[in-house]
């Protein structure tokens, strides 16, 4: 693992999850114990835009996590000296089913392999699927993120992003990067507290960053009962001290307001031959993140977004996106700002 005090100090930083992924694919096949995590996917999605970068990763693993893992992203160039090992073992494993290429479940796996008439792997015994589980408002789990964990070689660095994590983690660390002069920070929520129980606690999130990038879903969850109108949910959300607000909606791309301006745009998806979604909305954040501190134009940086989740959506992993051609995220960018519409 990376310990090279001389190392530079990374000038973008990404706090989120390594997972070990089993999955079951729209095809019936078990895929078993894979490198996964809304972490790596948005690392990516920065590094299409300038393959030169080594952001900073911040995550909890436990000892048990496989070692080999962790210096493949090293040998990539992604800057793990954020990665804490935790001492004993951590249980990081992710069980999700393809119902088509689009979209998938999680629950019982139990189920799902008998349906399917597939032995159960030993691996995902003890298994049990976080269904509809709230988050913890008060207490720190073994998993989530605290000041300790931000390392003194990523203090000084500009730019932040949160995966989504848990309640307390969201409820900590913009403040942390804020105290250390970071100077954009941007946060894509959980579902965990994406719910109307959790409706006086968003605006201490929310206050201070610079973009909010919620998947349609979640707001939708979160305005339960107060609003169905998408546009008058991003401006409410705004207006508790957040510069942008960009609302993911999967394949029919995203709609940013600009709460400085009072703008609203809507911006396609850019087609793809999908192969694999998952992680493209972390991905997403991640070419905006890149997009914003080259521009510093939040339809610029949406766009940067889109196209990053485009590519990665084409690759089976979140590494395939660091070998497309040079070129072709630029040459798709200047495709799609034809698309834009202005509301």
């Amino acid at each position: 693992m990376t310990n090279n005090p001389a190392l530079k100090t990374p000038s973008h930083i990404f706090a989120g999850q390594l997972r070990r992924d089993y999955f079951i694919t729209e095809k019936g096949e078990p895929v078993l114990d894979v490198f996964g995590g809304n972490l790596p996917y948005a690392a990516v999605g920065l590094r299409i835009w300038d393959s030169a970068l080594s952001p900073g990763l911040m995550a909890r693993v436990g000892e048990d996590y496989p070692q080999a893992w962790l210096d493949d992203l090293d040998q990539k160039g992604f800057d793990i000296r954020g990665i804490h090992i935790l001492p004993g073992e951590l249980d990081l494993r992710s069980f999700y089913v393809y119902t088509d290429k689009v979209n998938r479940v999680t629950g019982d796996p139990i189920k799902h392999f008998s349906r399917l008439g597939l032995p159960f792997p030993k691996v995902l015994f003890g298994y049990r699927a976080n269904l509809d589980v709230i988050d913890d408002r008060t207490t720190l789990a073994p998993g989530s993120l605290r000041r300790a964990d931000l390392p003194p070689a990523y203090a000084g660095a500009a730019a932040a992003h949160l995966c989504p994590l848990d309640y307390m983690t969201h409820s900590l660390m913009p403040a942390v990067f804020r105290q250390d002069g970071f100077s954009t920070i941007t946060l894509d929520p959980s579902p965990g507290y994406m719910i109307p129980a959790f409706w006086n606690d968003i605006p201490a999130i929310i206050t201070g960053l610079t973009a909010f990038i919620p998947a349609q879903d979640d707001l939708r969850n979160l305005f339960e009962g107060r609003s169905d109108d998408l546009w008058e949910m991003a401006e409410a959300v705004a207006a508790y001290g957040c510069e942008y607000v960009v609302v993911k909606r999967g394949k029919r791309g995203q709609m940013l307001y600009d709460s400085v301006g009072k703008k609203r745009w809507e911006i396609p998806a850019y087609p793809v031959n999908l192969v694999n979604p998952t992680g493209a909305g972390d991905a997403f954040c991640g070419g905006f993140l890149a997009g914003y501190r080259r521009t510093y134009d939040p339809l610029e940086s949406v766009l940067h977004g889109n196209i990053s989740a485009a590519i990665v959506a084409e690759g089976a992993d979140p590494f395939f996106a660091l070998d497309v051609l040079p070129g072709l995220a630029s040459a798709r960018l200047d495709s799609l700002r034809q698309s834009v519409r202005k509301i």
